[in-house]
């Protein structure tokens, strides 16, 4: 049995969370001193490699089954979080990270709200979303084959960048830089897999989660596709091949955008220190809900 754990498994063989991974080792500095939050961990896949980027990191989602499922990987430093609010003080990291995450959630305006609140003076935001507007043919054909936003665990199909520029420049964040990625054919592989995790592989007693449930969320479902994943991991490098085609669509814009956001120096903090009046200390193993 290979002893890897099962989430460095499958992001081997991701076209977008490879390319993703590009991204953030351009985005994300070593640093040894830096206090970051990871906001919608989601199953720690991505959160495992952020962590090696060096300082101390706190990584936190909705789901108590995606916190359990990421301490398998991440080890301690792990919090569930109920609503909006971060359980957080004012101005306690340099760093905070959102994934994937701010689709999920109902009130995305807020939450942007919290994150700079949470962020020290000049501290940095570095957010992932997918990205839409009129020509993005992919987004189309998703609803022709029946995967709807709820799939996905999206609230919303996305964002243009104009749009999301805006919400952060509410929230006091200012746009710094933006890379998209993601086009046409990475994103219509990813396409085929989702629909057929969704509509022909996904257990139908599973769980819905913040973040959908298109992929495998726990070693038992990876291990229960183990064949079939054995199988993809063969023809992965035609599919690697066949998705080196986008570089050909240099001028269409990426199906993702990852963008990097400022709290301008100026505006105040609060209290800076501790994570939060009453959370454990930065060594103490979190994996329960906060009220």
């Amino acid at each position: 049995m290979n002893g890897e754990p099962w989430q460095l498994r499958l992001v081997k063989k991701s076209l977008k969370k490879k390319i993703k991974l590009r991204l953030l080792d351009r985005y994300v500095s070593p640093s040894d001193s830096r206090v970051a939050l990871d906001l919608g961990c989601a199953q720690g896949i991505l959160s495992y490699f952020v962590r090696r980027k060096g300082g101390f990191w706190v990584s936190a989602d909705e789901d108590l089954a995606n916190v359990r499922t990421a301490r398998d990987i991440l080890g301690d430093d792990l919090a569930a979080l109920a609503g909006t609010a971060l359980p957080f003080r004012d101005g306690t990291f340099d760093l905070v990270v959102g994934l994937d995450y701010l689709e999920h959630v109902d009130d995305d305006g807020r939450v942007l709200e919290e994150i700079s609140r949470v962020l020290k003076k000049g501290g940095e935001l570095i957010l992932v979303t997918p990205q839409t507007g009129p020509f993005f043919l992919l987004h189309k054909l998703r609803a022709a084959f029946g995967l709807k936003l709820e799939h996905f665990g999206h609230k919303r199909e996305g964002y243009s960048l104009a749009a999301l520029e805006e919400k952060l420049s509410r929230a006091s964040l200012r746009l710094v830089d933006s890379a998209d990625y993601s086009r046409f054919f990475s994103e219509f592989f990813e396409l085929v897999l989702n629909f057929a995790y969704i509509k022909l592989l996904a257990p139908a007693a599973a769980g819905k989660t913040r973040d959908g449930h298109i992929r495998p969320a726990s070693e038992g479902e990876f291990s229960a596709q183990a064949g079939l994943f054995r199988g993809y991991s063969l023809v992965y490098p035609v599919v690697w091949l066949f998705s080196q085609m986008d570089r050909l669509l240099f001028f269409e814009k990426g199906y993702s955008v990852m963008v990097r956001a400022k709290k301008p120096p100026g505006l105040g903090d609060g209290i800076e220190g501790p994570l939060a009046s009453g959370w454990p200390s930065s060594r103490t193993p979190l994996s329960r809900r906060r009220s």
